[in-house]
């Protein structure tokens, strides 16, 4: 949920940077992850200076330029997503404790933080905030002094001991001018290596201007960076190592480019994140391969079902690639909310296949539905975008989206290409399995590989989709109707619309309509309907076409998204929203964008932040 930095550097240094400044444009990069409030803390001159202050960044640095913090070549910083305690001032972090020698900020929730501040508080401790953070600060001050023997990195290891939940945490110390101290479990964290300087981030935007190369951490594991060197141990204090990467994007792909906003500019970068993702999956002899494959040909030809995990967005990604991967693999394939899946008490075993949805690979709920999976004996591929996650460790196999850094709030370009992965994944399975022979894959990959050109000509026409979204600033609600793969494209419609418009929006099968929603349809009521093709075998078309007459009888403002030369559906509708033609699995591809762009241009015309949603964060870290 929330972003964490962590700068070293040299003294003596001759760059024109100093750690407060590297430590806020980490801030700025990362606070899609959370933007309740902000706060820095540096060492300098044999103390602790702090900042900290409710908003966003831009309010942290207003408080910094009216009270200025002294040089220095050691800092860390945080920006919050509120869980313990109100996005307020006092609750902000760092947390500074043990009489100002000791700063720490903190993502994730301790779940046994109660216990522990009745224990703190027992033995003296006095709390100013309502957070946990503040709880595993003192806790790790009075480490620091009864039990480490004044060894900043051993009282990190034995505080890890002690706490339960999901964290990272990042400690400087005035005694250790040196070093700062970061300890992770199921929270993400991650190094940057400099020349004579070293960072800690939650993802590698926190110090991407800086240096591309970096290295993973696991659970469990304590590093204490210096500006020269850096030190990963268990929390047992036993030596561990870090997977090194090199991050394949640069500051460039983090910036706006131009566009009105990140999730403007990432719609129009789907094209190229559709097209990535589908790059070099074949082998020499023209077979699909994954990215990290640790699965044995032989389980996935046994494969008896399979189970797709995932949340929000990536969840209804997950619904797509169902229809495709039963149609090509003919494996039951299932579709659960991670949070809900290992509390249903599932049946899982060694013939089950489960496929994880993550954009950021550091969902909690994904996670733990993992590890149960995992526990019941099943296998797991991951489809995830980001490099040097928990997730893609986690798993069996990876297959990773090459969409880019994602920024906004609201996913756009995530959803395109895990539907892309996704596909890649059954045609894989299919081949493997010998479901499909190799000319009928390639005819596939063939229509994937056009959908690129296609998505650019859906864009090339938002403003027709704009000034849709412009003249309907004042809806109420809107509903949303689809068939087959049209259904999850209608779900994902309506919750950008209450994501970043904070409209009522509402998503429903077609074939649904007769059975309830209809109710809901009145006059003026906006309805957009996602129209399959005419063509192919057993066609819906005709279906959903007398669910547009239905509901423009009573009154509907028929907003209809349909195929270049689909005029049957002329006479029904308001409004008309062409897409190229395409085969029926590959719609979801070019149906979903003008629903991305019409809510967009709602939520802009409305003034809102369309980047950084109300109550909203990038990666919900926390169960």
């Amino acid at each position: 949920m929330c972003g964490i930095v962590g700068y070293i550097g040299q003294a003596g240094d001759t760059r024109n940077y100093y750690a407060l400044d590297v430590v806020l444009e980490g801030l700025r990069r990362l606070e899609y992850r959370g933007y309740d409030s902000a706060g820095v803390a540096v060492y300098a001159d044999g103390e602790i200076s702090f900042r900290k202050k409710a908003g966003k960044v831009a309010a942290l640095e207003a408080e910094i330029a009216r009270a200025p913090l002294p040089d220095s070549i050691l800092g860390i910083g945080h920006t919050r997503w509120a869980t313990h305690g109100g996005p307020t001032d006092v609750n902000a972090h760092p947390h500074v404790v043990a009489g100002g020698r000791l700063a720490v900020v903190h993502n994730g929730i301790i779940e046994n933080f109660s216990e522990l501040r009745a224990e703190l508080t027992a033995k003296g401790y006095n709390f100013v905030s309502s957070t946990d953070t503040e709880v595993a600060a003192t806790l790790l001050g009075e480490i620091y002094k009864t039990e480490a023997e004044g060894d900043l990195t051993r009282a990190m290891q034995l505080t890890g001991q002690r706490l339960d939940g999901a964290f990272t945490l990042l400690a400087i110390q005035v005694d250790h001018p040196d070093r700062i101290v970061a300890a992770r479990r199921n929270s993400p964290l991650v190094i940057g290596l400099g020349e004579g300087e070293n960072f800690l981030g939650s993802d590698v935007s926190g110090f991407i201007d800086y240096t591309r190369s970096a290295v993973e951490l696991s659970n469990d594991q304590v590093v204490t960076i210096t500006a020269e060197s850096y030190e990963i141990t268990d929390f047992d204090g036993t030596p561990s190592a870090g997977k090194p990467f090199a991050v394949e994007w640069d500051a460039a792909a983090a910036e706006k480019g131009g566009f009105h906003s990140f999730m403007d500019k990432e719609i129009h970068d789907q094209p190229a994140a559709v097209r990535d993702t589908l790059l070099g999956r074949m082998d020499e002899d023209g077979k699909l391969t994954l990215d990290e494959l640790r699965i044995d040909e032989s389980i996935l030809r046994s494969v008896d079902k399979i189970i797709v995990v995932a949340c929000g967005t990536a969840a209804y990604a997950g619904q797509v690639a169902r229809y495709a991967i039963e149609h090509w693999c003919r494996i039951p394939t299932e579709v659960e909310l991670a949070h809900e899946f290992r509390y249903r008490d599932p049946i899982v075993n060694e013939k089950t296949l489960v496929v994880a949805l993550s954009q950021s690979g550091e969902t909690m709920d994904t996670l733990m539905a993992v590890r149960h999976a995992r526990e019941q004996g099943a296998k797991v591929v991951a489809i995830c975008n980001t490099v040097g996650s928990t997730l893609p460790r986690e798993a069996d196999a990876c297959l990773y989206t090459y969409a880019g850094p994602e920024i906004a709030v609201a996913s756009t370009k995530a959803f395109l290409a895990q539907i892309t992965a996704s596909y890649l994944l059954g045609l894989y399975l299919a081949q493997l399995r010998g479901n499909k022979f190799a000319d009928e894959v390639r005819v596939i990959l063939d229509s994937l590989r056009e959908m690129p050109a296609k998505i650019q000509e859906v864009i090339d026409n938002e403003e027709q989709v704009k000034q849709l979204g412009r003249s309907m600033v004042d809806a109420k609600s809107v509903l949303f109707l689809g068939r087959h793969v049209g259904y999850p494209v209608a779900l994902e419609g309506a919750l950008k619309l209450k994501e970043i418009a904070y409209l009522h929006a509402e998503g429903f099968a077609a074939g649904e309509l007769k059975h309830g929603p209809i109710a809901l349809v009145e006059d003026g009521q906006p309805v957009f309907v996602i129209v399959p093709s005419p063509r192919g075998r057993d066609s819906l078309h005709a279906k959903v076409v007398s669910n547009i007459q239905e509901i423009r009888a009573r009154g509907a403002v028929t907003i209809v998204i349909a195929e270049e030369g689909d005029t049957a559906v002329d006479e029904h509708a308001n409004y008309i929203i062409r897409i190229p033609q395409a085969p029926t699995l590959m719609q979801p591809l070019l149906a979903t964008v003008p629903l991305q762009i019409f809510a967009c241009a709602v939520a802009t015309e409305k003034g809102f932040d369309v980047d950084q949603p109300r109550n909203l964060a990038k990666s919900v870290t926390v169960e």
